[in-house]
């Protein structure tokens, strides 16, 4: 009989409920960052828990390296002046290094160019020709801020956004009823979101103003290497 069979009855089933967990959320694979360039294994993050989400490096998460994997082949489609609603560390300083005119904004966080509300920005109708919004319409009144988005966008700018979404559901899920912070939780997964987009995401964006909608896809080869979740989408919204 071996040493681990004559121990194990002693051991708390908590801790060996842990080294369970751990062993369950240890990385399998090395991935590649394509923002900072890290190579190596991901951490956990999330909730629920989501295995190789962020780059211990930068701290990108999915979303921010499918959207740096687009950018790193279209750079010459975001032109100034540029604006980033909730900017993200990973990719503030990499676009305000790449973008002369770039700005930063947010209605509650300090350490931004713009304090904003971007319901109701209060600037001016077509001054920007594009605009970073990743994981932000689902905090606020969506439908208000993305005909504020249309509105201070030039004729031919660009709105980058990504959501929380799931594209087997037609419609998006939202109750206005879900006012606690456990419900939101509950329901939407976070206790600041009021939402969960489903595939009328689409119907959203149009009814705003944006009729030229097209998507960047997380598939094939780029999921593996870099870490993302599959299927996940940015979309690229222009007003025709």
């Amino acid at each position: 009989m071996g040493i681990k069979h004559i121990i194990k009855p002693f051991i708390p089933s908590c801790l060996i409920s842990m080294r369970r967990r751990l062993r369950e959320t240890r990385p399998a694979f090395e991935r590649t960052c394509p923002v900072c360039g890290y190579h190596g294994y991901f951490e956990a993050a999330g909730k629920p828990l989501r295995l190789d989400a962020r780059c211990p490096k930068c701290g990108s998460m999915e979303r921010h390296r499918l959207f740096w994997l687009w950018y790193t082949t279209h750079a010459d489609q975001i032109r100034g002046p540029v604006l980033h609603f909730a900017p993200e560390a990973c990719l503030r300083s990499r676009l305000k290094d790449a973008c002369p005119d770039y700005r930063t904004a947010d209605l509650f966080e300090r350490d931004v160019d713009l304090a904003l509300n971007i319901e109701d920005t209060g600037l001016e109708t077509g001054s920007l020709n594009t605009i970073v919004c990743n994981h932000v319409l689902e905090h606020v009144d969506d439908r208000k801020a993305l005909r504020e988005l249309c509105r201070i966008l030039s004729d031919d700018g660009l709105l980058i956004c990504s959501v929380p979404i799931v594209e087997s559901w037609s419609r998006t899920w939202e109750q206005d009823s879900v006012t606690t912070a456990a419900g939101r939780e509950l329901q939407f997964g976070q206790a600041d979101h009021l939402r969960i987009y489903g595939h009328d995401f689409r119907d959203r964006l149009r009814e705003a103003g944006f009729g030229d909608v097209r998507e960047v896809i997380a598939q094939g080869w780029d999921v593996g290497t870099y870490g993302l979740v599959r299927g996940d989408v940015l979309f690229l919204c222009r007003k025709s």
